[in-house]
């Protein structure tokens, strides 16, 4: 494996999987690639280690024993401390869609399939840590809820609305434009194609429940028939 530059700020990724020699894999790739790496090789471990430490990314297995990367992630997102926004990327054998929503509805930011390249891994993590530290500017008004396009939170009052790395992404991609329609085609480049056309259908409706959207008549991300989605802020 070749050294890449390292970053001037070094990031910090939690690895879970109870596979020792993956995690040993996976731990040393990210260190050559100049990511401050830990390994858990159990759900209990890693919530302990992120108790105590400050983690960028997360990296989770699907299949463990006692409590699955599903349940783990679940838990993650429903806890009320910071850890609830730190993206999460799942690895598993199973590469159906409907794993892959499955994984999206429970809190994973993207989905990696075994076998994996490296190349690959280190290019979605990337990938997810662009995504979630993408800014723009001001706050828009959707619905009873505001969005803070700077910081990518979504807030209905003083309370803090969970979106995952792949909804924040949509959000503020749809609200760079609004009142005009983002093809699904334009979505799913902008998510460094981590996500199928089907699957973003899927998390536009996760949004517009989030959002207190009509899923029947949509008033805040609307459809645009043969096209994709719009933004609607009356002008």
């Amino acid at each position: 494996m070749k050294t890449k530059k390292r970053h001037s700020m070094m990031k910090s990724v939690l690895i879970v999987d109870d596979d020792k020699r993956l995690l040993h894999l996976i731990t040393s790739l990210l260190k050559v690639n100049g990511y401050n790496a830990t390994g858990a090789q159990s759900a209990a471990e890693a919530k302990e280690l992120l108790k105590s430490g400050n983690f960028d990314v997360l990296i989770v297995d699907w299949m463990m024993p006692n409590t699955s990367g599903i349940e783990f992630i679940k838990s993650i997102r429903s806890s009320q401390s910071s850890v609830n926004s730190i993206p999460a990327m799942m690895l598993t054998a199973l590469g159906d869609v409907d794993s892959k929503v499955t994984g999206f509805d429970a809190g994973f930011d993207d989905y990696l399939t075994k076998p994996f390249e490296e190349k690959e891994l280190i290019a979605r993590i990337n990938a997810i840590m662009a995504r979630s530290q993408h800014t723009c500017n001001d706050t828009l008004k959707l619905g009873d809820c505001e969005f803070n396009k700077q910081s990518g939170e979504l807030r209905r009052g003083k309370t803090r609305v969970y979106l995952s790395t792949v909804e924040m992404t949509l959000l503020l991609t749809l609200c760079q434009k609004p009142n005009h329609p983002c093809t699904r085609e334009e979505l799913v480049k902008r998510l460094a194609f981590c996500v199928s056309e089907r699957t973003i259908d899927v998390q536009i409706a996760r949004l517009r429940q989030k959002l207190g959207d009509d899923a029947k008549e949509p008033l805040i991300i609307k459809t645009v028939r043969h096209i994709g989605y719009s933004v609607y802020i009356p002008t």
